[in-house]
């Protein structure tokens, strides 16, 4: 059997890794690079002179005097960790298949484990921030799904006490997956599940959904929305439709109860993000940190009280 060649690349080695971000300095001037390309530009005037002030790590324009910051502005500048910590969480975060429990991040980078919570956090924020920028398109299976334990009372579509979500793969020409999306909605409505293909599907993709009434509206948003009446399909061997996306919804829930044993439901969005992530990323090991400190050059400061607060649905 031919080796898979996503399991078998080579991705980035810890050795590598240190050799581009091993230093403080090391990651300024990679963060340098990302903030201004081809060379400082004031923000104020335009400039592309200035000094260094090493006291506080700015960067003084020559002709208005502006300081500027590499992390103001970014997720980098809360919590005051040294740069280094935050690119090897990072490393160490995107690197691993099943993610990594706070508790495990606070031993391998030597932190406080509320100092670990907190910049977990803040890493699936950023990863939370790209998911959302991401349509799927081409073919789409869509299912919903709920995530909590085992309860009394009523099981499946309408039990009480779980918190609902939806899950979708999207899938190339030749039926291998590509993209996935799992995101947390209000309820199972027709509004919601509208609302949500709106942000998260293209608008000439093709859906697949099983017979459940609320997907009915997405119709409205996609080219084409097929409805399968799936009783009985599951015990067909020959069955393909639904594989790839109930695949990876066990493999999520699988992986979200062995690493984290629990997760809560205000806090979902963000570790089913960091899957999504990870998933989306998987063919560029290699290059993943980069994409991952980019994307959080570009996202906005998490302060903790924002932290604290339940995620935004979908």
């Amino acid at each position: 059997m031919p080796k898979n060649k996503i399991q078998f690349q080579k991705g980035l080695s810890l050795q590598n890794f240190l050799k581009s971000y091993g230093t403080e300095e090391d990651c300024r001037n990679r963060l340098f690079n990302m903030k201004w390309p081809t060379g400082f530009c004031c923000p104020q005037c335009g400039c592309n002179h200035y000094y260094t002030i090493t006291t506080g790590n700015l960067y003084q324009c020559t002709a208005c005097k502006h300081q500027s910051s590499l992390i103001s502005g970014t997720i980098f500048g809360s919590p005051k960790l040294p740069l280094t910590t935050w690119f090897l969480a990072i490393y160490f975060i995107t690197q691993s298949k099943d993610g990594l429990s706070a508790l495990h991040l606070r031993r391998l980078l030597g932190i406080s484990v509320n100092a670990a919570f907190r910049l977990k956090q803040k890493i699936q924020h950023v990863m939370k921030s790209s998911d959302d920028s991401l349509r799927l398109d081409n073919l789409v299976e869509l299912d919903d799904v709920y995530w909590g334990g085992k309860k009394s009372g009523k099981r499946g579509r309408g039990a009480s006490g779980k918190t609902p979500f939806l899950a979708a793969v999207s899938h190339n020409d030749n039926g291998h997956p590509i993209h996935m999306g799992m995101s947390k909605v209000k309820a199972f409505t027709s509004n919601e599940i509208e609302s949500w293909a709106l942000r998260h599907l293209d608008d000439n993709c093709v859906v697949i959904t099983d017979g459940f009434r609320p997907f009915s509206k997405i119709c409205h948003v996609v080219d084409l929305h097929h409805s399968i009446n799936t009783a009985g399909i599951y015990e067909d061997p020959d069955n393909k439709f639904f594989h790839w996306v109930n695949t990876m919804i066990g493999n999520v829930k699988r992986s979200i109860h062995g690493t984290y044993h629990s997760a809560s439901s205000k806090h979902l969005p963000r570790y089913l993000a960091e899957f999504n992530f990870r998933f989306n990323n998987r063919f560029h090991m290699g290059s993943i940190i980069e994409v991952m400190i980019k994307q959080a050059n570009k996202t906005e400061p998490l302060p903790q009280y924002k932290l604290k607060r339940a995620e935004e649905w979908g």
